[in-house]
């Protein structure tokens, strides 16, 4: 069997040791940001779409979920290679598939084209996930709580301002322009990263095939893997079920906004991404457990506010706000675990850990969809809180280690050498607290 070499390359040592170079770590940021936008650049448009194309709303739905459902693709087959390959080529080759996808669905005469290079372009958009362990792995252990924060700070930037960008350059351009500018940026990027990014050695020598095998031996390895997917599945299900049909509300009878509108209403949103530092702080002092258990919380209670608020534009906003920080807070969390069970599996576990609540976002977007088509507002906020309050009653009476005060996040994996399968032995348990 091949042995697994998770010995850091020269650089990455020497990163580590010195700390993440500032400049680097806002690239890393934005460049996240950008890529992960690719997957929310049509949600606002989908009023627009649902016209142009002549489909209902369930159906325009539909492009959303299965851009995510290429999104979950690539978490599985390819953001596992980040282990397996050099880092800066693999997010080279990602981003020149992007930039040609982006660049037929702008040029889509019918639905189903626009639905396949939506699908190709969110599998090929988890560059995001491959930057951020790469954030972890150059950060020291005792900042990389506050490193990765700042990164995902970025990409949950990207995530809200792209519906902003979209519904602008849509009202101006049309929604063609919205695609095509995105394979223009993305070139820009991949142009960026290869210049700045510094090489990073694979952590294995493992085959491609032995790879997601062993990918999918972690997470039956870690518990906690799979639960912090579960959370987060419940959690990114009802912000999906959100942010997909809050457009319909404001642009139906009541409020009666133009895409522009839309767009500025999205900015409200963005305001979460500020909780995404201090999450990573938070986690970095042991408060994990309890913040999760806030976050469902807030979660549910803004999605009532939503509901109460149907007629007033300031209450949806606010629920907007909360549900963005909340859900935002849980991600860095969960991912402040994940990143600890296994140092040279990073990227591994960030695929299992991203795809599981990916399904949901799916599920989500498309659930959602179908909710508000048949029972309006009101049942798609019901549902939005039914799913953070499910996700409330496992974390309160989930089954955990005898005499562990918090989530097990197996730290023992941080001290033990990874063995030749290409993981950690799961010899003991650390804590979450």
């Amino acid at each position: 069997m091949s042995t697994d070499s998770s010995a850091p390359s020269p650089t990455t040592a020497a990163k580590s040791s010195h700390g993440v170079p500032g400049g680097l770590v806002v690239l890393l940021a934005v460049a996240s940001g950008m890529t992960v936008a690719n997957l929310y650049y049509a949600q606002p448009l989908l009023s627009s779409l649902s016209r142009v194309f002549d489909i209902s709303t369930a159906t325009a739905g539909t492009l959303i979920t299965l851009t995510q459902v290429g999104y979950v693709f690539g978490m599985l087959f390819l953001v596992p290679l980040g282990d397996r390959l050099e880092k800066r080529n693999l997010v080279t080759v990602l981003l020149t598939v992007t930039t040609l996808a982006s660049l037929v669905a702008g040029l889509a005469t019918s639905f189903p084209v626009l639905l396949t290079a939506s699908l190709i372009s969110g599998a090929t958009s988890v560059v995001a996930q491959i930057l951020v362990p790469f954030a972890a792995n150059l950060a020291a252990d005792h900042e990389r709580g506050r490193v990765v924060g700042r990164v995902m700070s970025g990409l949950l930037t990207g995530i809200l301002l792209s519906r902003t960008l979209s519904s602008l350059v849509s009202e101006v351009a049309g929604w063609r322009a919205v695609f095509l500018g995105s394979g223009v940026l993305t070139t820009v990027l991949a142009v960026a990263l290869r210049t700045a990014l510094p090489q990073h050695a694979p952590s294995t020598s493992l085959p491609y095939h032995q790879v997601l095998r062993s990918t999918a031996r972690l997470a039956r390895t870690h518990p906690a893997l799979l639960r912090r997917g579960i959370y987060q599945a419940a959690m990114f299900a009802a912000f999906s079920a959100f942010w997909t049909t809050v457009s319909f509300v404001l642009t139906g009878p009541h409020f009666r906004y133009s895409q522009v509108g839309v767009g500025i209403f999205a900015l409200v949103g963005a305001a979460g991404a500020a909780v995404a530092p201090l999450a990573g702080r938070w986690a970095d002092r042991g408060l994990v457990r309890p913040l999760t258990g806030a976050a469902f919380l807030v979660t549910a209670l803004a999605f009532v506010v939503a509901g109460l608020g149907a007629h007033h534009i300031v209450l949806i906003a606010l629920a907007a706000i909360a549900i963005d920080m909340a859900v935002q807070t849980s991600l860095i969390l969960g991912q402040h675990t994940v990143y600890q069970l296994d140092p040279a599996a990073r990227a591994r576990l960030n695929s299992v850990f991203i795809a599981t609540f990916f399904i949901g976002g799916a599920a989500g977007s498309q659930l959602g969809s179908v909710v508000y088509h048949a029972g309006g507002w009101t049942g798609l906020t019901v549902l939005g809180a039914s799913l953070p309050l499910a996700a409330l009653l496992y974390w309160a009476f989930e089954r955990r280690p005898q005499g562990s005060v918090g989530e097990p996040s197996e730290a023992a994996g941080l001290r033990n050498p990874t063995a030749s399968d290409g993981f950690s032995h799961p010899s003991g348990h650390s804590r979450e607290r």
